[in-house]
C-alpha cells in the first residue's frame, strides 16, 4: 500500500524525504509469550516532533541508519508521538511504541529482541496510514471526542505520553534506587526498622533536587517529583531568562525554583546552585545534553555526600574523580525506558494537564514542502517552541 509520508534514509543531502512510501504489515508481538499479530490499519491524526527525530535525520546524513531500518527496507518512516484513528474499531488511540520478543521490552536482555515504532526497526506515524499491533493501541479517556472528531487541545497533550511515561519510569527508578542507597544510613540515624527507613529514604533522596536543563523532559520530571514528594526542594538550572514563557510555565506547573546559567565560570554557577539549595544536592538530574552537567555535579561538588546522579541526557560523557566519588558514596544511574502501565498513567495525567499550552503547530503543507528546512529552521532551531506538532489529518480534529 502506497501512502504519503516522511521517511529517513542514508543520504548526505536528502536524509529526510516527503513523498510516496510503501507501507507493509509484518507480524509483531507486544511481549514474549504472546502471539505474533498482523497490524490493523490506522490513520495518524496529530503527530509530535521529538528530538529523536532530529538525531535520526543527522544519523541518516552520515550513513549510520542501517540498523534502524525495518527488515528488508532501506528507509524508516519516523514519528512516535501522537494520536491515531482506528477505523475498524471506530475510536482514537495512542500507540504504545515499544514491543518485541522480550518479557519487558524496556529492559530487554541479550537473548531478546525489541522494536520501536518510528524509531527502531518499525515504521511510525508520519504517514497517511500505518499498521500497528492491535494490542498496542491504547485507549484515551472519555469526554474528548465530539461528533467523531478529537478535540484539538486534548490531541496536543497526546504528543507527550511517550516522554511523560518515560519520566514516570525515571521517578520509579529514583525512588527504588534512592531508597536502597540511603536506608541503612537512615536506620542508624533514626534508630528505626528497615521498612520505615526505606520509606523515609524515598523522601530524603529528593530533599535538594537539581534538574540541570529545562526541556520538556526536565519539566515533566519536576512536575512528577513534586506530585509525589511535595516537600522536595527542586531547582531548575538552564540558560533561558527567568521571564521567558518556557520558564514561567515550568515554574507555575511545578512550584520549583529557577537559576539562570549565565555565570562567567562553572565555579560561580556551582556556588550559586549550592547557595540557592541551602546545601549540596541530594539528587542531580542531568537533562541538558551538555558535558557541563557532570562537571557541575562532580568536579565542582554540587552533588552532596550519598547523593544520586540520574544521567538522562543522550550524548554527554559522564566523568568523575574516583577518590571523592568513592568516599562521598555517590550513586550514578541512567536508563531511558517506560512500561505500558507508565504510558497509560501518562495519558490519564496529561488529559487533566495544561501541557497543550506549550505545543505549537506547523502546517502540514509547509512541512511537506521542505521537511529538512522545517527541522533546521523551525522545529529544532534555537527559536523553536518547546514542542512542535502537525495536524496530519484535519478531518478527524475539532479545530
Amino acid at each position: 500500500m502506497t501512502v504519503k509520508g516522511t521517511y529517513f534514509q542514508n543520504s548526505a543531502d536528502r536524509p529526510l524525504v516527503y513523498g510516496d512510501v510503501e507501507i507493509t504489515n509484518p507480524k509483531r508481538r507486544r511481549l514474549r509469550g504472546e502471539p505474533e499479530k498482523e497490524g490493523i490499519l490506522c490513520e495518524p491524526v496529530l503527530v509530535g516532533f521529538c528530538g529523536t527525530d532530529n538525531e535520526l535525520m543527522n544519523m541518516g546524513s552520515k550513513g549510520l541508519l542501517g540498523p534502524k531500518f525495518p527488515a528488508g527496507q532501506s528507509r524508516l518512516i519516523n514519528g512516535h508521538e501522537g494520536i491515531v484513528w482506528v477505523p475498524s474499531e471506530n475510536r482514537f488511540a495512542i500507540v504504545l511504541i515499544r514491543g518485541g520478543d522480550s518479557y519487558d521490552p524496556t529492559r530487554y536482555t541479550e537473548d531478546e529482541t525489541y522494536f520501536e515504532y518510528g524509531c527502531d526497526r518499525a515504521d511510525g506515524l508520519f504517514a497517511d496510514a500505518q499498521y500497528f499491533n492491535p494490542d498496542m493501541l491504547l485507549h484515551i479517556p472519555d469526554g474528548y471526542v465530539h461528533a467523531g472528531k478529537i478535540d484539538l487541545e486534548f490531541a496536543k497533550k497526546m504528543v507527550f505520553p511517550d516522554p511523560f511515561g518515560c519520566m514516570l519510569f525515571q521517578l520509579e527508578r529514583m525512588e527504588d534506587l534512592g531508597s536502597a542507597h540511603l536506608f541503612r544510613v537512615i536506620m542508624a540515624r533514626e534508630k528505626c526498622g528497615e521498612q520505615t527507613a526505606r520509606d523515609l529514604a524515598k523522601e530524603e533522596v529528593f530533599k535538594r533536587t537539581v534538574i540541570f536543563g529545562l526541556g520538556t523532559t526536565g519539566m515533566f520530571m519536576g512536575d512528577l517529583i513534586k506530585r509525589s514528594h511535595p516537600s522536595a526542594d527542586i531547582l531548575f538550572v538552564a540558560r533561558s531568562p527567568e521571564d521567558s514563557p518556557k520558564v514561567k510555565f515550568a515554574l507555575r506547573e511545578t512550584g520549583a525554583g529557577y537559576l539562570q546559567s549565565s555565570f562567567s565560570t562553572e565555579e560561580e554557577l556551582a556556588a550559586a546552585i549550592i547557595d540557592r539549595l541551602g546545601g549540596r544536592a541530594s539528587m542531580f538530574i542531568g537533562v541538558s545534553g551538555s558535558n557541563v552537567e557532570h562537571r557541575i555535579a562532580f568536579e565542582h561538588r554540587v552533588l552532596g555526600c550519598n547523593g544520586v546522579y540520574n544521567s538522562f541526557s543522550l550524548g554527554p560523557r559522564v566523568e568523575y574523580d574516583t577518590m571523592p566519588f568513592g568516599f562521598e558514596n555517590h550513586l550514578i544511574f541512567g536508563s531511558i525506558n517506560f512500561r505500558q502501565c507508565h504510558m497509560e498513567k501518562a495519558i490519564e495525567l496529561l488529559s487533566k494537564s495544561r501541557y497543550n499550552e506549550i505545543v505549537e503547530l506547523i502546517d502540514r503543507d509547509e512541512f511537506a514542502l521542505d521537511p529538512i528546512g522545517a527541522y533546521k529552521n523551525k522545529i529544532y532551531s534555537k527559536a523553536a517552541p518547546m514542542k512542535t506538532a502537525v495536524i496530519w489529518n484535519k478531518k478527524y480534529v475539532n479545530i
